[in-house]
């Protein structure tokens, strides 16, 4: 089931938003991704509209739009591969029509996995938080 976000569901969305992100990008430093838990729980996630998916009452992914951004989607590990993402992303194109997202080049199955929901590339440039190279993608719905 995908529901709106509420206040009570931040600890599990940090929770994924950290584990997903340290597993992902294991090519930036852990550090990194800890350092950014207060701006996720503070800045980023009031500011954006975040959808929660649960499985067995249990918030298992959720993604985060900002204006046509998908700025976040994340899916726990041990629940990856079973359409969660799928699932994820058909809802927010179903929100936000025309979706622009970013993608670390080094983070492959990721950028995989959006070619395969129907995005493409259209710029590559550095990450102004890490240093490496990210795609900017758009869906074409």
């Amino acid at each position: 089931m995908i529901r709106k976000y509420t206040l009570q569901d931040i600890n599990s969305v940090l929770d994924i938003w950290l584990t997903s992100s340290i597993k992902a990008h294991d090519f930036v430093p852990a550090e990194f991704w800890v350092s950014q838990v207060g701006n996720m729980r503070d800045i980023y996630i009031p500011a954006s509209k975040t959808y929660v998916i649960e499985r067995d009452s249990k918030i298992v992914g959720f993604y985060s739009l900002y204006e046509n951004m998908l700025a976040a989607i994340f899916v726990l590990p041990e629940y990856q591969g079973q359409g969660i993402g799928k699932q994820l992303i058909a809802h927010a194109k179903e929100q936000c029509p025309e979706l622009t997202l970013n993608v670390y080049t080094e983070n492959v199955s990721s950028y995989q996995f959006y070619l395969s929901q129907g995005f493409t590339v259209v710029s590559e440039q550095v990450c102004e938080h890490t240093d490496h190279m990210e795609y900017t993608m758009n869906s074409n719905t």
